[in-house]
């Protein structure tokens, strides 16, 4: 029987900069119980005393201190640890609205039965402390719309290609024990949102989605793991969500096809850093095509037919004749879509990132030195 309605995780290493802004962010919540697991991960900076300062004022804080052993590990104790309904997951560098929790239980509870995962989208702020700092609605938003809720995945695969963002939305506790989904176990962050997420969706029998952002996420921080990547980083974790989508034996075409968008993404994130031309890196890549095969290759409809071939040849397959009448409808609601969630400014910054790509991608025959131009 769970103790309270939602246990919000709240995992830390050398955070001291934002902890106490997160911590009080999930405090605000009144209206449902909470319990807020701040664990340390053997922070060396102030994070520690911050948390006891926060359980001191709060009964609902509980410190769990912990030598260091990466995020996934952290994780792990906290869901084993939890005695809520819920968990939600509130990554120290962010914020969420007031309410959030409050919200999603009391929604979550307008359903003849508690939703597996209550789903929503966030907002991104973009160069945080910069003077450039901005405010942007992710890139999912107002866009999951299956027409009835709850639903699975299936009914809904955009939810699985776009950010993993696994902190805006709230699981059902049961559900992670019954399926036995916990994270996977590396040192530092390691990209382990990536194949929690892929699982999470794919099990759940019932997801909510409320299209209204909570959770302000800031982005590309100095020490954030999105910007400190090794290069077999993405090739490891997407094959990780390949092993889940197979052994979870998902054969529904347009779960995979977010799987090839994923795909397609990090290979172009790789190839724009340069580190493609390595044996190592490319050896992975194509790893990643001869995993998802001809046929996926080619149905991806938002990807390039030049960034398709690209991939065909370094499988060894052939390539067909190639339209991209879909690729280019793709880019053109992008477009728009982009316009009226964030502004010309940034639809205008979106385009000239795909013109850079495809400036560099046009004429270049050798798959090791192509670039990305996937939307």
């Amino acid at each position: 029987m769970a103790d309270v309605d939602v246990s919000v995780l709240v995992p830390c290493y050398n955070v001291e900069e934002f902890l106490d802004q997160a911590l009080a962010s999930a405090e605000a919540n009144d209206r449902v119980s909470i319990e807020i697991l701040a664990i340390n991960d053997g922070s060396k900076d102030g994070s520690l005393e911050i948390m006891r300062a926060h359980a001191a004022r709060d009964p609902r804080v509980r410190v769990i201190d912990k030598p260091n052993e990466g995020y996934g590990t952290s994780m792990n104790r906290g869901i084993d640890e939890a005695r809520g309904t819920y968990v939600a997951i509130l990554e120290p560098d962010d914020w969420v609205e007031p309410h959030m929790y409050d919200d999603l239980v009391e929604y979550a509870r307008t359903f003849d039965e508690l939703p597996d995962v209550v789903k929503t989208p966030y907002t991104r702020i973009w160069m945080p402390g910069t003077p450039k700092q901005r405010r942007y609605a992710c890139s999912y938003v107002h866009r999951i719309d299956p027409g009835f809720q709850p639903f699975t995945l299936a009914d809904a695969p955009r939810l699985m290609q776009h950010h993993p963002s696994i902190w805006s939305a709230l699981y059902r506790r049961a559900f992670l024990d019954g399926n036995g989904i916990r994270f996977k176990q590396v040192p530092g962050a390691g990209w382990v949102d990536n194949p929690f997420l892929v699982e999470t969706l794919n099990s759940a029998r019932s997801i909510a989605y409320l299209d209204r952002p909570y959770y302000n996420y800031r982005e590309d921080l100095p020490n954030s793991s999105s910007v400190k990547r090794t290069s077999t980083l993405p090739i490891e974790r997407w094959n990780d969500m390949c092993d889940v989508m197979e052994r979870l034996g998902v054969t529904d075409p347009g779960i995979w096809n977010s799987l090839a968008v994923i795909g397609f993404r990090y290979v172009g994130g790789l190839m724009d850093d340069g580190s493609i031309e390595e044996p190592e890196i490319l050896e992975g890549v194509r790893g990643i095509f001869s995993r998802l095969g001809r046929d996926r290759i080619v149905a991806v409809p938002n990807v390039a037919s030049d960034f398709k071939a690209y991939a065909l040849k370094l499988i060894g397959e052939p390539v067909p004749r190639l339209s991209d009448s879909a690729y280019r409808r793709a880019l053109v609601d992008e477009f728009f879509y982009t316009l009226r969630t964030n502004g010309i400014g940034f639809a205008l910054h979106r385009v000239g990132i795909f013109l850079e790509r495809r400036g560099i991608l046009h004429g270049v025959g050798d798959p090791s030195k192509t670039r990305s131009a996937s939307t």
